[in-house]
């Protein structure tokens, strides 16, 4: 799969082209866990908040709705994330 028909992560499910990568925006892989594939912005993100990593949305992890996949990002390579575990919200 190339990056340009990757899943973006926080478009609409009916949205009629979910892949498009935004230029000069900063995306990071997201792997394992229920987002596993998928690319997140991270172009408004602070270097501190890159560094702790994100709480994302979805409905597809261990908590249901409202749930949270928590992803960090991997030593040595940031631009790929990794999950850690979901938590409830």
């Amino acid at each position: 799969m190339t990056e340009n028909t990757r899943w973006v992560y926080g478009t609409d499910h009916d949205d009629p082209d979910p892949y498009t990568l935004q230029p000069g925006s900063t995306y990071v892989e997201l792997i394992g866990g229920p987002l596993d594939g998928q690319l997140l912005d991270i172009t408004a993100l602070t270097a501190e908040e890159r560094a702790a990593g994100a709480l994302l949305m979805t409905d597809n992890g261990a908590y249901g709705i409202g749930g949270r996949a928590d992803y960090e990002p991997r030593t040595g390579c940031p631009d790929r994330w990794d999950w850690t575990g979901d938590v409830p919200w």
